[in-house]
């Protein structure tokens, strides 16, 4: 009996030390053989976040870092099923688990300090709530406000909400769709950026509609659109609603030259430098973009990202080292995180792989990172995670 209990004892020590520290588990890494700097070097938290006992995250399909370094992850609850909810069904099915509410936000050490989300705290305009069905795309801007858009059957909207989930503003309007050219309406919208410096939320209209738009966010006026080579939005737009069977591409459907974009405009952000880049993941390829002394969008260059790559395409997300030296961009085919130097774009090499160990990637979709270093990644279909990729001295 003693032995037993001393036994049951020692096992909760080391429990409980192996849960209060880090776990840090090396990355498969590729650096280019004549790249002229070496990559810098991260190790995967596989102890964060921690969540509550009970919560379970389905896809991933947003995340973003506040001034305070705190993450936010926007996750799709209708994308678990009820297997995995069982204490969800009445009765429960089993002792674990439910949902996380939609958005959370996680401190540095993977503590949830605020969670919130869903047709509750949205608005119904002609009878039709305006919480998307599928969300997709998170942004947390310099005021800490959080953006949100979607990518599922009349999810034309983009929402903007305070810290603690009050309702602020929207941009578009569910179920009702305009084409490129429309000033007013969107198209399935999967990224977005507020830029509280010139007041213009950018949004990559990309699911439906194949262009980016901005908006002035004092009076909420249209204020541009463009697509490819900053020329007026073409190409086209998707022919009814987006499903995941829509989401690979034959050699046929790719071109990493093509005048417009494809059909999935998948990212926009905007570095510390003023450049804006534009993820045209159905290409292969990102655009570059600066505005001009009247605020317009003017092309810069092509970065194309493992050209050839067909499936799920590559450029998902781009993120930057807090240095700006460093630009990191998300490749969901390939399971990759691209690295380049960010003043001339040399690839300095790439690391990750496919898979479900901690730092593998199943459907990689968004990168951020935080004011040292680190690295945050999500995954969506039955990736269905968040990983902390710690940046290495």
């Amino acid at each position: 009996m003693k032995k037993t209990s001393l036994l049951l004892l020692l096992s909760g020590l080391i429990s409980i030390n192996a849960t209060a520290s880090e776990t840090l588990v090396a990355l498969e890494s590729y650096p280019e053989p004549d790249a002229s700097r070496p990559m810098p070097e991260f190790k995967v938290d596989a102890s964060w976040p921690d969540l509550p006992d009970t919560w379970i995250i389905g896809q991933v399909p947003g995340l973003a870092v506040d001034k305070a370094d705190n993450l936010w992850l926007l996750h799709r609850p209708n994308s678990l099923s009820p297997l995995d909810l069982a204490l969800e069904q009445t009765p429960p099915t089993g002792v674990c688990c439910e949902a996380a509410p939609h958005v959370v936000q996680i401190s540095p050490t993977g503590q949830v300090k605020n969670s919130w989300g869903g047709e509750s705290i949205a608005p119904e305009i002609d009878g039709v709530n305006q919480w998307p069905q599928t969300v997709h795309g998170l942004f947390v801007d310099d005021n800490n406000t959080v953006w949100l858009g979607g990518n599922g059957k009349g999810d034309h909207v983009v929402l903007n909400f305070t810290a603690e989930g009050k309702y602020i503003r929207q941009f578009g309007t569910r179920n009702s769709t305009g084409g490129n050219q429309s000033k007013q309406s969107l198209g399935n919208p999967a990224d977005i950026y507020h830029d509280t410096h010139t007041n213009e939320v950018v949004i990559a209209d990309g699911y439906i509609n194949k262009r980016i738009i901005g908006f002035n966010t004092n009076d909420n006026a249209f204020s541009q659109y463009w697509g490819a080579y900053a020329a007026i939005p073409g190409g086209g737009t998707r022919a009814g609603d987006f499903d995941v069977s829509q989401a690979t591409a034959g050699a046929e459907n790719i071109n990493t030259d093509a005048p417009n974009f494809g059909d999935i405009v998948h990212c926009v952000t905007k570095s510390d430098n003023g450049l804006i880049y534009v993820c045209d993941r159905r290409n292969n390829r990102l655009q570059v973009f600066k505005n001009d002394a009247n605020g317009k969008a003017v092309f810069v260059r092509d970065l194309v990202i493992a050209g050839d790559t067909m499936g799920l395409g590559t450029a998902t997300d781009v993120a930057f080292s807090p240095d700006n030296k460093y630009m990191y961009v998300a490749d969901m085919m390939n399971g990759r995180i691209w690295v380049l130097w960010h003043d001339t774009y040399e690839v300095l090499g790439s690391f990750g792989r496919p898979g479900r160990y901690p730092g593998q990637f199943t459907w990689l979709h968004s990168v951020v990172a935080d004011s040292k270093g680190n690295l945050y990644t999500s995954e969506v279909s039955t990736g269905r995670r968040v990983q902390k990729l710690v940046l290495m001295p």
